[in-house]
């Protein structure tokens, strides 16, 4: 007899994404596997994403106030009924058996609460240099992480209501970081598993300073969560280390070039140690998209990972003098 497969809400926060959300909803209602019900939650945007929505069957909720992603995916599940919770970000489309893939990989393994996809190596819509190269790097860095993982990526995931109520909800002072902090709470007592077989096309920011203002944006968050973190180590890295350290020796070798010319080898050593911190990659784009490709790309993630350590620099001062930056948790304690 064939398996029943449990209900399945979908649920898709959405804050201005009137470009990408009826591709995603087409996508959703393509799937091999009917959900029961997709609820769009609309964090006050203002385009015209909520009319699009209106255009497909789905449950259309509209939040009082724009409170961020965390706070809408937590109204989201307040307002839905499936069995299984799968939430997608309203700027990604589904292959058409994403929904079935997740919701049997959570069936075989009843440790296993929470399974989250892979995006292609392609834009939803090529738009540019920009999104190519974000679609690469997010493709290759979780393609090669898969299997269980201390870290869900809540943007492509599904997992069991029950477990959703047993962990709770997100926290809601996190607009950024939240599936780092949610995943830490839902590793200490479940299995999180990243599979190839959700797969989904991503459209990512595609011109440079707004790409690089978001890294920045995000990447403040990242200290103030690890320092509250019951669980070390496990997590999902996205990028190398070593590359990381070197590509921030970079600028702060730089003044050595006034002491004495020749010293400009210092930084000039460290930029080709961050070209060559991740030979995988390396190959990678290459393959996909030739060496020409490559120095654009090189480029792109050297500019990256100075917007990643500026922004964690100064994630780390706001941490330390304002007691509302950072997770909930520490708020909690700060009040007992």
């Amino acid at each position: 007899m064939p398996m029943v497969r449990p209900t399945v809400s979908v649920i898709i926060p959405n804050y201005n994404y009137e470009k990408t959300l009826g591709a995603v909803l087409e996508s959703v209602f393509a799937q091999t596997l009917t959900p029961l019900e997709v609820v769009v939650v609309d964090d006050r945007s203002t385009d015209n994403s909520r009319d699009i929505a209106r255009q497909f069957p789905c449950v259309l909720i509209e939040a009082p106030v724009n409170r961020g992603v965390s706070a809408a995916r937590n109204l989201g599940v307040r307002s839905s009924r499936g069995e299984i919770l799968f939430f997608l970000d309203s700027d990604i489309a589904l292959a058409p058996d994403a929904l079935a893939n997740a919701v049997d990989l959570l069936l075989s393994d009843p440790a296993t609460g929470c399974v989250h996809g892979v995006p292609d190596p392609e834009p939803l819509f090529d738009d540019g240099p920009v999104e190519r190269y974000r679609a690469m790097h997010q493709h290759f860095w979780r393609r090669r992480s898969v299997g269980v993982v201390g870290t869900a990526v809540f943007e492509l995931a599904a997992m069991p209501r029950a477990v959703f109520e047993e962990v709770g909800p997100f926290d809601e002072n996190l607009r950024d970081s939240e599936d780092v902090e949610y995943s830490d709470r839902l590793g200490a007592a479940y299995r999180i598993r990243l599979t190839e077989t959700v797969v989904a096309r991503h459209d990512d920011e595609d011109r440079m300073v707004p790409m690089l203002s978001e890294q920045f944006r995000r990447s403040q968050l990242l200290v103030p969560v690890a320092a509250v973190e019951s669980r070390r180590g496990g997590g999902l890295k996205a990028n190398r280390p070593a590359g990381v350290l070197a590509a921030a020796l970079v600028p702060a070798t730089l003044p050595l070039g006034l002491v004495a010319p020749w010293l400009l080898a210092v930084p000039a050593s460290f930029l080709l140690l961050f070209a060559l911190a991740d030979p995988p990659l390396v190959r990678f784009v290459i393959r996909r998209r030739g060496a020409g490709f490559l120095l654009w790309f090189l480029l792109a993630h050297f500019l990256v990972h100075l917007a990643l350590v500026s922004g964690a620099l100064v994630g780390a001062v706001r941490w330390l003098v304002d007691p509302g930056f950072g997770p909930s948790v520490r708020r909690r304690a700060d009040r007992t």
